[in-house]
Order: C-alpha cells, then structure tokens, then sequence
C-alpha cells in the first residue's frame, strides 16, 4: 500500500532544568505548554549528558496532539556537543549509563547552576550531582558509534559555533564519522554554511531552537516530510530516501547573515 506521508513540524534540541545553564521554569508542564502553543509535532528533549527529566516531559504530554523524544545533548571528550535522540525512553536511559560511567567531576551548583530533577507535575525530585556541563572521557567516535548501536541519530549540535561545536573544536569534520546531521545555529543561514564548509556541503543540515529558556522553543524548527514521527522516518528524511525530506525555517534568519565559524 502507498505510505501517507506529511510535514512534521519538529524542534529536537529543549533543554530543560536539569541541565545547569536552563532557566528553572524549564519544567515539563511549561514545555509541553509551549510546544503545544507553537504548534510543534516532535519535540527532542536534550539536557546535558543526562536524560533524567526525559520520562516526565514524555508523561507531562501524553493526550497532547505531538510526540516527545527523548535524548540528550552528549559532550565528547574533544568537547563536541552531539545531540542524541531515541524512539524510547530505555534507549536514552541506556546512553545516559554509559555517559555517567564516563563522566568525570562533581557540579558546583553555585558556579554552574542548579541541576534539578523533576516529576510531570513539576515537583522537584532531588538534584543531580554529576557534572553535566562537562566533558565525558568518549571519543567523538565511539560516542557515534554507541548512538547508533542503541538506534538512535546523532546530530552534531549547532556545528558553526566556537564553543562546542565541531567545526569550531576540531575546525573540520572527519570524513568518516557518520553523523546523521550537522544542526546550524540561527547566527547565519543554511547556505552560508554551506559554502563556507564545502566538505560539509553534502551532508543533511537542520536547525532547532537549542532552547534554555521557555520563549526560546520553537523559535527555530525544521519541517520534516515523513510517514510518522519515529527515529528510523526522521533518519530517512535526513537521508533524503523514499521519498522523505526536510525543510529547515529560515523566517528568523537574517538573509544577509555571514558565517559565525572560527
């Protein structure tokens, strides 16, 4: 039978209060109230080295017209933020062990920030001590490589960045790291990116909202062309098969903007 596809409207880089640099109304009632009033239909939640407030987003939106997909925002050992995102819940706890078992430190809550694990009703839980903010001991590789074991996409967060983003910590992207997508920050477009890294013109580009304040999400999206809202179909219209595709929102993306790389 012919598959029904149709446009997904998605934002998949929300932090929310367990990572240390979120604002603290970044609770799971507030989030899925947001993403409801911008129309969102997939909504990646993504702290930092951690998926311990995954569960209550998710339940925090059951009855609610998008799906949440739970994930997290890894930083390798080459300080490379890479964006983790899975079907299910026990995909992300799974990375989220092996990332804790590779995480060095302790947070300093007054020099970093509160790290807050909360229920879907917002009630506070208790409080990570681990520290998020920093880097883990896994190769860029290897953290790939376990993404994908787990069946999960990997994404290199806003990729144009200085700080934390892979052309600006390794200032290229090696040929054979099989990343499903580079995220482009809103500093510059889509295209800019584009020739200013020609290396890195073949591969799928996607924005999001990176959002650590509640105003923040869906300010940037990508639309995805899919049959549904799992992993294996937005893997698909990152590749571009069957039919399936991506078109990044440009609408707040200053037409003039340059290249913000190093």
């Amino acid at each position: 039978m012919p598959v029904t596809l149709g446009w997904f409207k998605a934002d998949l880089h929300v932090h929310t209060c367990l990572s240390p640099c979120a604002d603290l109304s970044m609770g799971p009632r507030a989030i899925v109230a947001r993403a409801a009033e911008q129309g969102l239909d997939l909504v990646g939640i993504s702290d930092h080295n951690s998926a311990e407030n995954a569960p209550a987003v998710i339940e925090a939106a059951r009855g609610r017209r998008f799906k949440v997909l739970p994930g997290m925002e890894v930083t390798s050992r080459e300080e490379v933020h890479v964006l983790a995102l899975f079907d299910c819940i026990e995909s992300a706890l799974r990375l989220q062990e092996i990332v804790y078992e590779h995480l060095p430190g302790e947070n300093n809550a007054a020099a970093f920030g509160p790290q807050v694990v909360v229920d879907a009703d917002d009630d506070v839980l208790g409080f990570n001590n681990r520290l998020l903010a920093g880097a883990t001991e896994l190769p860029v590789e290897q953290l790939v490589e376990f993404i994908h074991r787990l069946d999960g996409v990997a994404i290199a967060s806003h990729a144009d960045r200085k700080a934390f983003g892979i052309l600006g910590q390794l200032g290229f992207i090696p040929a054979e790291l099989p990343l499903d997508a580079l995220e482009i920050s809103s500093n510059t477009t889509i295209e800019a990116a584009r020739r200013h890294y020609p290396g890195c013109a073949r591969r799928a580009m996607v924005r999001f909202s990176d959002a650590h304040s509640i105003k923040e999400i869906g300010s940037s999206v990508t639309w995805f062309l899919l049959s549904d809202g799992t992993v294996a179909e937005i893997r698909k219209g990152l590749m571009g098969v069957e039919g399936r595709g991506l078109v990044v929102d440009e609408a707040r993306v200053p037409a003039d903007t340059g290249p913000t790389f190093g």
